[in-house]
């Protein structure tokens, strides 16, 4: 690694697309992945550990989710910059890991340049968001119901994350450092904040906005 190399982790549940995006990383002059995190913990405990020029982060992984991560991670270091790199187009999730800290969001189903044009953004201070998220962006602010993104901290998203993803409130719980009460009162505060009364008709709200996916809900 030369001296003057910017230093980058990835951060993504799948090795294999790790392995994909170091590989075209490292061949950009000027740059160097120096560590990999498969989870939001230990991306948390690696970037203490190793301090990176940039995060490259997805959102979904087991355990804490990438906006929980990048909040701890922001918390713990104001100056940390973290580029989202994930499958959601939802302008929820960007909103959310934006307002979390993110230095930019890009989908996995952007061309591999995006990538690239977005991580030097990124190590160059600005904010790199791709054009579709862009686009969902502007179309979210025309829609008539107000978005849980807008009504919603990063720490109350990441936990209705994770009640969408059917963890217990000990899953919860155990993954974010806190009490089972705390995850329960959150669970009532989140409700009561997107105007919901139940269960079902939160489910409801996060597939109308696309939160949610009945892809998501049909997988085990």
């Amino acid at each position: 690694m030369i001296a003057s190399a910017r230093t980058i982790m990835l951060v993504d549940d799948h090795a294999v697309v790790r392995e994909g995006y170091r590989s075209m990383l490292q061949k950009q002059p000027g740059l160097c992945v120096v560590a990999e995190a498969s989870d939001g913990a230990e991306a948390y405990r690696l970037y203490k550990e190793t301090g990176p020029d940039l995060v490259i982060m997805d959102l979904s992984m087991p355990g804490i989710g990438g906006i929980e991560a990048i909040r701890r991670i922001r918390q713990w270091d104001k100056r940390a910059k973290v580029l989202v790199f994930t499958m959601h187009q939802n302008a929820a999730f960007a909103v959310q890991a934006i307002r979390a800290g993110a230095s930019g969001y890009v989908t996995k189903t952007s061309p591999p340049e995006a990538l690239v044009h977005a991580v030097m953004d990124a190590l160059s201070g600005k904010i790199a968001i791709s054009p579709d998220i862009d686009h969902e962006l502007a179309l979210s602010h025309l829609a008539g119901e107000t978005a849980a993104a807008d009504l919603l901290t990063a720490r109350e998203f990441e936990v209705l994350r994770m009640l969408l993803a059917e963890r217990t409130t000990d899953e919860i719980a155990s993954a974010l450092h806190i009490s089972p009460k705390t995850v329960a009162n959150l669970h009532s505060l989140i409700k009561d904040k997107l105007g919901v009364g139940s269960d079902i008709e939160l489910v409801r709200l996060a597939l109308r906005q696309g939160i949610l996916t009945q892809i998501d809900l049909s997988e085990p």
